[in-house]
């Protein structure tokens, strides 16, 4: 079996890693550098996150570069499940049994009002 051939199953809940103060603003000044024109930065409060995360099956969040409504660059997000593939409904049990489904939670306009 050749390198082609072999899957490695990605484990979504493990990506990412803490990073010292100094990397970090090396990285954002070597972006803002090469993007200068581009937002800074954006803000997503914790309630969200945890609502997000709190979803059945998620564990991981993506995040995609945006423009809301107001032409203002912005941040969607959406929940993933252990193999990677978006949430967008996932299934609820109702008061009387019935088994129904619902859409997940997708953000965000984290850029309209806070920052400015």
């Amino acid at each position: 079996m050749d390198q082609a051939q072999v899957k490695i199953k990605k484990n979504y809940a493990e990506i990412g890693e803490a990073i010292d103060r100094e990397l970090a603003s090396k990285m954002v000044k070597n972006f803002n550098d090469a993007y200068p024109d581009l937002g800074r930065d954006f803000v997503v409060g914790k309630n969200i996150i945890e609502k997000m995360l709190a979803q059945p099956g998620c564990v991981a969040i993506r995040f995609y570069n945006a423009i809301n409504e107001y032409g203002r660059q912005t941040l969607v997000y959406c929940g993933l499940d252990e193999k990677g593939n978006i949430i967008d409904r996932y299934p609820v049990v109702g008061e009387n049994g019935q088994l129904y489904s619902v859409e997940a939670m997708i953000g965000d306009r984290s850029n309209v009002n806070w920052l400015d």
